[in-house]
């Protein structure tokens, strides 16, 4: 890794994005299906659920936007898509299907958007781009699962969309650990800040309090002022 980090390094990755209120938060897929080892689960994802928790209770204290979303798929399968041909178990996720509950941990409040999708992203060919964007949000703050999939193709829709994202690190999970830290490792080389609950609070309240506030990739490189 340690070449590897050079590599970037030496082709300018990596670069620094200056964090901006107000923040919003997108909790990404922590459903039953995929806190289940036996259906979609496993690796870190529980650990990721339990921090998100808390990290739910701040935004909500702060009155923050927040979005949640799960994957849902037509009761007669008319939406089976290559996603799904790739997963057949999606198929499996109905609107009344408790796999595709939201962990009850977790579960949205009045005012919340809960986004539907069929596909990894949570902004392709939803709502929630302008949701986001009506609520003035500048900063997206992301947990969920799995890292390597819903969550980074997530990340890259909303920096493409404009907006900054910050990936709580410990509050995001994959079924396996090796795809998990490459892919967090990825997203703050190219997309995205990535740090854990403790920094992104600090920063948040630095930025909050009117503090200047720049924050690095990687997870280690950001500075709070």
């Amino acid at each position: 890794m340690t070449d590897d980090k050079a590599t970037y390094r030496r082709q300018g990755f990596g670069q620094e994005l200056d964090l901006d209120a107000p923040f919003g938060l997108l909790i990404i897929d922590f459903v039953n299906g995929f806190l289940d080892p036996a259906v979609f689960g496993g690796g870190n994802i529980a650990a990721a659920m339990e921090r998100t928790v808390g990290l739910l209770g701040e935004a909500r204290r702060r009155r923050w936007p927040v979005a949640h979303s799960r994957i849902v798929f037509a009761d007669d399968d008319a939406d089976r898509n290559v996603f799904a041909m790739k997963v057949p178990g999606l198929l499996t996720l109905k609107e009344s299907s408790s796999n595709s509950a939201i962990v009850p941990q977790l579960a949205p409040k009045p005012g919340e958007l809960v986004v539907r999708k069929t596909v990894p992203s949570a902004f392709f060919a939803t709502g929630l781009g302008p949701w986001l964007t009506q609520r003035g949000v500048r900063t997206l703050v992301v947990a969920g699962c799995v890292t390597s999939g819903c969550v980074r193709s997530s990340v890259v829709d909303a920096m493409s969309l404009g907006f900054l994202p910050l990936v709580v690190r410990d509050c995001v999970g994959d079924r396996a650990i090796g795809p998990h830290e490459a892919n967090l490792f990825d997203m703050s080389e190219k997309y995205a800040v990535v740090m854990d609950l403790a920094d992104t609070m600090k920063l948040v309240e630095a930025r909050t309090a009117g503090s200047a506030v720049v924050s690095g990739s990687a997870g280690t490189r950001h500075r709070i002022q």
